[in-house]
């Protein structure tokens, strides 16, 4: 949980800031200061999967400690280098550095969690979100002085937990490792690592249910990034770019990121205490289509020309989008990162979490050109309520998809899989699950 929380802190402290340094400071034509921030994406997003193949492999610690080392080397190259080149090499490492130790972050969760995987993913979104809320606030003192300063302090921040997670950190395999113990799971282990990396990724690739699940929650994705883009586009357009739009857009963030780190536990525990898994993504990608319902009204009130009325549509309908947004991923994510294993049937955990964060990255790739593209053809063509209608669509789209997963069980552990059996969240530890544990029945759709 630290972990994660350090590195959004570190991660975030920087992010926001290095376009302005690379068109400001250094004095980059736009379309390169693109190019140098869609190197580091592209290196993340299409690296997942090796990550999380070699972490199945090696381990989960020491993917995490080099994810870690490079992110060092590449933040502080940020802040030293003014030449395209080197620029472009500490973008891609990164990026890269994100792609190795971000499966294994989720994997190395999901094996020490155990039964309580729902419960453990509810509360690392808690510490998620708290590294991206504080993030950019140090980002923008240090930034105030110099932005290389920014850069060398993220920098001691990633190799400060780099040293901290070699100490302390304990090595970790999941259900496909070297773990103590585990008898016929840890010769399956040396089987599966024996393993030639291309029969890995056949055997997920394989996995059609896992497939299945992964398109489906690609709208998810797509419809909770819209806080970054298509949201603070509304709040300019309606509000316009002083300092107000400012505000606005921030008010968005801290909407969004106080509201998990508040009510994320208490959703889970009572989504876990009412409904099955599968019910709750469900529910939950149903509620992040209709945040975009207040937008989707407010289209049909005029414009006023000014005052307070302007400004309270230019900021209450995106708020209650972004307050709607965040409720869904908090209803979801949990249930969400548990399915992955569930599918995985606990072997190539680190993998399918790769290749599902590269499933998802590249949708949110095509989503945000399709929105960006909706954007523009409402502002042509004079029709406000379009981009809004066709995010409610693909929120009301992806939710049935889901449900008709889980309603034929497509949702259920692989065939001879060992099913980890779910404890109800809140539950005190060595609690015995209720009739429906936090993965679902197991005779129909044992998400978990």
């Amino acid at each position: 949980m630290v972990n994660q929380l350090t590195i959004n802190l570190g991660f975030y402290m920087l992010m926001p800031y290095l376009a302005a340094h690379l068109s400001g400071t250094l004095g980059l034509a736009g379309w390169l200061v693109g190019f140098v921030l869609g190197v580091r994406n592209f290196s993340q997003q299409g690296m997942f999967l090796v990550g999380g193949t070699l972490a199945d492999r090696y381990g989960y610690k020491p993917l995490i400690v080099a994810g870690c080392v490079l992110r060092t080397m590449g933040f502080a190259t940020l802040g030293l280098v003014d030449s395209l080149p080197a620029l472009l090499a500490a973008s891609a490492a990164t990026g890269f550095a994100g792609a190795l130790f971000n499966p294994a972050v989720r994997a190395y969760l999901a094996a020490d969690a155990g039964e309580r995987r729902v419960e453990a993913f509810a509360l690392f979104n808690v510490y998620y979100q708290a590294g991206v809320l504080l993030g950019p606030l140090v980002g923008m003192v240090l930034t105030g002085v110099d932005f290389r300063i920014t850069c060398l302090t993220s920098a001691g921040i990633f190799a400060l937990l780099s040293v901290v997670q070699i100490r302390a950190l304990p090595a970790r395999h999941g259900a496909d490792g070297k773990d103590p113990g585990r008898g016929s799971d840890e010769e399956d282990g040396e089987e599966g690592r024996r393993a030639s990396v291309p029969a890995q990724w056949r055997s997920v690739l394989a996995n059609r249910p896992f497939l299945l699940f992964s398109t489906a929650m690609i709208g998810s994705y797509v419809l909770t990034f819209q806080v970054y883009l298509a949201l603070p586009l509304e709040v300019r357009r309606v509000g316009g770019d002083g300092e107000f739009g400012t505000a606005a857009v921030a008010l968005l963030f801290a909407v969004s990121g106080l509201a998990t780190i508040l009510f994320q536990t208490r959703v889970t525990a009572w989504c876990g205490a009412r409904m099955e898994p599968g019910r709750a993504l469900t529910r939950g990608l149903a509620v992040m289509g209709c945040a975009f319902l207040p937008l989707l009204a407010a289209t049909a009130i005029p414009l006023p020309d000014g005052g307070i009325g302007r400004w309270a549509l230019a900021a209450a309908p995106p708020a209650l989008a972004a307050l709607l947004l965040a409720l869904g991923t908090m209803i979801a994510y949990p249930f969400e990162m548990d399915t992955i294993v569930r599918l995985a049937g606990d072997r190539l955990v680190a993998t399918h979490y790769g290749l599902y964060n590269t499933i998802c990255g590249i949708g949110i790739t095509l989503g945000n050109l399709l929105t960006g593209a909706a954007l523009d053809a409402a502002r042509k063509a004079g029709v406000p309520a379009l981009p809004w209608f066709a995010l409610f669509a693909l929120g009301a789209a992806c939710a049935a998809a889901l449900a008709a997963l889980h309603r034929t069980g497509r949702l259920a552990a692989p065939a001879g899989a060992e099913a980890t059996p779910g404890a109800t969240p809140g539950a005190p530890p060595g609690a015995p699950p209720e009739g429906t544990s936090a993965a679902g029945p197991a005779a129909a759709s044992a998400t978990g």
